[in-house]
């Protein structure tokens, strides 16, 4: 299953406090992971901070479009996270 993200605050600077499902949470630095043309425009810290967030996506976005993948920053909180595959349901086992 996917990490979904519960509760995020911004910390200053490029930092972002998360809070998942599981109890997983922490502060986590997103300055190295600012690159690419949506993200680059989150180099000016007043940008990157307003980031919110999306319920919907269980992530934080931000108003250009921006987001990361929950599982994403899941992992920069729990290193050792496998996004493992769900079992097929009926499957027979050998």
């Amino acid at each position: 299953m996917l990490p979904k993200l519960q509760e995020a605050a911004y910390r200053g600077d490029f930092r972002v406090w998360a809070r998942f499902a599981d109890g997983v949470a922490g502060e986590i630095d997103l300055e190295d992971e600012l690159w690419g043309e949506v993200f680059e425009p989150l180099k000016d810290k007043n940008r990157f901070a307003q980031m919110t967030l999306d319920t919907e996506l269980g992530t934080i976005t931000w108003p250009n479009g921006a987001d990361f993948a929950p599982e994403f920053l899941y992992r920069k909180l729990s290193p050792d996270y496998l996004l493992k595959p769900m079992p097929d349901v009926g499957a027979v086992g050998n």
